[in-house]
């Protein structure tokens, strides 16, 4: 087979055309080190996975994490603070690098963004007024009886399911919501994950809610990026990996999910 003479040029050329490219596609993680800082999209309001302390200062299990994927990068950290329904959003925009909440990662949200792998898995509960008639999750299934959800969460979806009887109340904004509605009448019941209402009825009187024992489902929590981020993914999914050998992600459970602790302390 007879070689071209021109073929050693052909392939500088091609070598030299992918470097360039190379250079010119820098990924998220450049951008991030060369601004130093990463930009977090978090909850305003959702303990214990994120929360203002009596300090003003923003804390909690997701935002302890975000704190420590920073230190590792060697750069700041940059919350934006957001309702539920403006995480999604701040983070497509490119407003936010990441997106650190209780978050589970469904396939109609990962139609959108890039989801980590879990680094927590959680499981949904019933919860009520301590003394109400709804003394449990089949009382709560009562005709009319007024459900409490958070407005574009996997348990606004689930209780239409569950409480197919009953009045469907969507709350814009953090678990608290859930929890004033239901000790100020405006709901019976409310419907969230075991951690969060676990961690925000921590915050009120005990003996205030009631909350069922029955799980109605167990779901995975991650964090997002985008999908043109795939090495922030990839470099995510390391340091979920990372902590959980060296024991830091099970040292941040136990703070701030397996215990009340940060009740006291924050």
């Amino acid at each position: 087979m007879k070689v071209s003479k021109f073929l050693p040029a052909i392939l500088l050329a091609c070598a030299s055309f992918i470097g360039a490219g190379a250079t010119a596609h820098a990924g998220i993680l450049d951008d991030i080190v060369k601004r130093g800082e990463l930009r977090v999209a978090v909850q305003t309001q959702g303990p214990p996975f994120s929360m203002v302390n009596k300090n003003g200062e923003r804390t909690g299990s997701s935002v302890e994490l975000a704190k420590l994927m920073a230190k590792e990068m060697g750069v700041k950290v940059v919350f934006l603070d957001l309702d539920w329904d403006g995480l999604l959003p701040a983070l497509l925009s490119g407003k936010a690098d990441l997106l650190a909440a209780d978050m589970t990662p469904t396939l109609a949200r990962g139609m959108k963004v890039a989801f980590t792998k879990p680094w927590i898995h959680v499981g949904t509960v019933v919860a009520t007024k301590e003394g109400s008639k709804f003394n449990s999750t089949a009382a709560c299934k009562a005709d009319k009886a007024k459900i409490a959800v958070l407005f574009g969460s996997t348990g606004e979806k689930l209780a239409k399911t569950v409480f197919p009887k009953g009045e469907i109340k969507s709350y814009k904004g953090g678990g608290t919501l859930l929890l004033d509605a239901v000790k100020n009448g405006q709901a019976d019941c409310l419907l969230n994950d075991s951690s969060a209402v676990a961690g925000q009825a921590a915050g009120y009187p005990k003996g205030t809610f009631k909350v069922m024992p029955d799980m109605l489902a167990k779901e995975p929590l991650a964090f997002a990026t985008r999908y043109d981020s795939l090495d922030l993914l990839t470099w995510s999914n390391l340091f979920i990996d990372q902590t959980m050998l060296d024991g830091r992600m099970q040292s941040n459970l136990d703070y701030w999910v397996n215990s009340t602790k940060w009740k006291d302390e924050n």
